[in-house]
């Protein structure tokens, strides 16, 4: 048997893990710092699928800036599958489709940050995207660097025709292409919380997904025959995974899914969606068409104070504390020794809440907050109405219509 050599065998290692257009780096994990709070911002996907192009995109950029929901926080735009032609070039690297973006996505990308807006786009650690795109299995390391030729700022990373891929190692390998292209770029796992993404992605991503696609409903399961898999209203996906929250937090988020906001359920379903996003410090990607958007909308996604429980610099996710009579009081805890409380109606009639802070102290046990109501009294205020709501000295009381929310902030 022939000797090898060391430096032979180093390598094979070396170059065994690498495809088409990758090349062998040191590099490693994600660029820190990118997300301290949940990114906000829009995507393609929930509203418009694969049928995205230009004009979409401007007219999009132009209205998050002129009606406030930039300054609200919302700063990213996210092009979501199918941005893309069917074919990679001769080369092997990914062309925007000419036919949809005939400016050239440089051009798009440059329009959307002449707006003070940052730019995002989708790809998927399989062979091909879940909408039959080029996907990136092979090509890492190039597409990395043609994202950061382009300038974009985010890449959401999705998980479609990935038979043998072992999900850690695969989102490694385009975390570290991308931290070697150079250019910062908020890194978000789109791999459904099949592999437990929570356990192993803090070193490689700045947030990931933990189900399934949303569907725009309060409670429901919605079937795919095509392919037999399921889309989850948002409640569904705020309770589908169990002891995950102490995972979460500055720049490595559980992301629970683009919201759906202004797609179709009611204005108390509305509110309840984006109450429950901001309690449990998801990110708050709005995934409606914007230039159709209700005042009602755009007030819900535009509530400064339910933002700010969302981007409190704590970075803590809420849990549900008790539930009476089908209402459910989740909890979060804030900065400066505050908390944000919701009361959430689960149930199809009108109830009415009778709440004994005294009766009712909270222990945090992932985190170690508590706030024991019988030692310290907070003042409250109504984060929806945007008005003071007395003390914890006495009960709470008020009245929920269905699938409904009241949020409140106590503070000292």
């Amino acid at each position: 048997m022939k000797k090898i050599t060391l430096p032979f065998i180093l390598l094979l290692i070396a170059f065994s893990s690498f495809g088409q257009g990758n090349k062998v780096t040191q590099a490693a994990g994600k660029f820190d710092g990118l997300a301290m709070t949940p990114p906000m911002g829009w995507n393609s996907w929930n509203t418009f699928e694969t049928n995205i192009d230009e004009k979409l995109v401007k007219e999009t950029a132009d209205i998050m800036v002129a009606s406030g929901m930039a300054a609200a926080g919302y700063n990213y735009i996210v092009l979501d599958d199918g941005w893309m032609t069917k074919e990679r070039d001769a080369n092997g690297n990914l062309v925007p489709d000419p036919i949809k973006f005939p400016s050239g996505m440089k051009a798009l990308v440059e329009y959307v940050h002449s707006k003070g807006l940052k730019f995002g786009l989708y790809n998927c650690a399989g062979t091909q995207t879940c909408a039959g795109y080029p996907g990136t299995r092979g090509f890492e390391y190039q597409d990395a660097r043609f994202y950061a030729s382009l300038e974009i700022d985010y890449l959401k990373y999705d998980w479609c025709n990935t038979a043998g891929i072992l999900a850690p190692e695969a989102y490694k390998t385009m975390s570290n292409a991308l931290k070697t292209a150079g250019r910062p770029i908020v890194f978000s796992l789109c791999e459904w919380g099949d592999n437990q993404p929570w356990e192993w992605a803090k070193p490689m991503g700045n947030l990931w997904r933990i189900s399934g696609d949303i569907y725009p409903c309060f409670d429901c399961e919605f079937h795919h025959e095509e392919g037999n898999w399921s889309s989850w209203g948002f409640m569904k996906i705020a309770e589908m995974r169990k002891d995950i929250r102490k995972y979460s937090g500055p720049d490595h988020w559980n992301d629970f899914d683009m919201m759906e906001v202004g797609n179709g359920m009611t204005n108390s379903e509305d509110k309840t969606h984006f109450s429950m996003w901001c309690m449990l410090a998801s990110p708050l990607i709005a995934g409606n068409d914007f230039r159709k958007m209700s005042p009602e909308t755009l007030a819900i996604l535009t509530n400064k104070n339910l933002i700010d429980v969302n981007q409190d610099k704590l970075g803590i996710q809420g849990f549900k504390l008790t539930v009476e009579d089908g209402v459910e009081v989740w909890v979060k805890p804030l900065s400066d020794g505050a908390w944000a409380i919701t009361f959430l109606n689960r149930t199809e009639l009108p109830k009415k809440v009778n709440f004994d802070w005294k009766k009712n102290p909270i222990k945090d046990a992932d985190f170690g907050y508590e706030a024991d109501f019988s030692k310290t009294i907070f003042k409250i205020k109504d984060l929806w109405k945007n008005k003071d709501a007395g003390t914890t000295k006495k009960n709470f009381t008020a009245d929920i219509a269905s699938h409904d929310v009241i949020t409140l902030k106590l503070f000292l």
